[in-house]
């Protein structure tokens, strides 16, 4: 969004475009509220809008926007992940480092999520899973989210002058920035299709339906079976017989693997970028024959295939 049109857009709606916009971001509509937070708090330094109000209705925004996902993740929590699985470039990967970031910091990484892209909105479903109490929730998201806030309210505060050159450069630039902008965005999905394929084909993985598995279980054939998914997601169940391991854990059991079969899955179905890892990781390890489960273990527990308890 261009800053003059932001501009445009806080003289005609003022605090109501700013509550709205924060809000649609923090529930997951691609609308980038730090540029509207930034020219809010220049308009606030020329005396335009009041910052102290501006800073309540962005905290504000967040809180009920963050809550809903918290609610979402408490009650409904791998529904969400696998929601996220189909919206996400790299759905696995990012609950993976979401999942790290949550076991190395505590609620505290609630502080800094809204700074990082790819964990802003996964971070409340996150804090769901992991039970945290809701009024630890809310102390730990309404001081990230006055932090996130004020830097930028604060920033546009004291760049005021500045932002207005800004807006005349962008202004002259007209269509060419949402060109280069498009460009940029089309040239990332592309690169990421491209990157997903070529490691497909370096690994030549072959994929193994539920059914098959299922048969191979049931026949006592020389398999050993890879839980790929995190911790927080054992709680579902695994599919029978299958090991799960962290990646520290894999590290340590992958020198005495047999060298058997493997069969690898996780909860994304789409995404083959952790399993893709973990496969060139045992092959490291001299394991030659390498599939991943076709659908994951969604599409294995949506047949009605066996479950079994994950033991802790």
């Amino acid at each position: 969004m261009a800053m003059n049109g932001t501009n445009e857009l806080l003289n005609t709606w003022g605090y109501s475009a700013v509550f709205a916009c924060v809000l649609a971001e923090q529930l997951g509509l691609p609308l980038p509220a730090a540029p509207l937070l930034l020219a809010a708090g220049a308009l606030a330094g020329f005396g335009s809008l009041k910052p102290l109000l501006i800073w309540l209705l962005a905290v504000a925004a967040c809180l009920i926007g963050d809550s809903v996902w918290y609610y979402l993740g408490r009650t409904r929590g791998m529904a969400v992940l696998r929601l996220l699985c189909k919206i996400s470039l790299e759905p696995n990967s990012c609950v993976r480092r979401t999942n790290a970031t949550y076991s190395k910091h505590g609620s505290r990484w609630l502080l800094f999520a809204k700074f990082i892209p790819g964990l802003s909105t996964i971070a409340p479903p996150m804090a769901g899973i992991y039970n945290l109490s809701s009024s630890r929730f809310i102390a730990m998201d309404a001081a990230g989210a006055g932090l996130w806030a004020g830097v930028f309210i604060l920033a546009g505060w004291c760049f005021r002058g500045q932002t207005e050159i800004i807006a005349a450069y962008l202004s002259h630039l007209g269509g060419w920035v949402a060109l280069a902008a498009g460009v940029a965005a089309a040239a990332f999905v592309l690169y990421k299709f491209i990157e997903k394929q070529r490691v497909s084909r370096s690994l030549r993985m072959s994929r193994i339906t539920p059914l098959e598995l299922k048969g191979r279980l049931e026949s006592g054939a020389p398999i050993m079976i890879i839980d790929l998914r995190t911790s927080f997601e054992w709680r579902e169940g695994r599919i029978p017989g299958s090991l799960a391991f962290s990646n520290e854990e894999l590290d340590a059991f992958l020198p005495t693997a047999p060298k058997v079969e493997m069969i690898i899955y996780c909860s994304c179905p789409d995404e083959i970028s952790s399993a893709a890892q973990a496969a060139m990781r045992l092959k490291r390890a001299g394991i030659k024959s390498i599939r991943p489960l076709e659908g994951g273990f969604p599409l294995w527990m949506q047949l009605g295939f066996p479950v079994e308890a994950q033991s802790f």
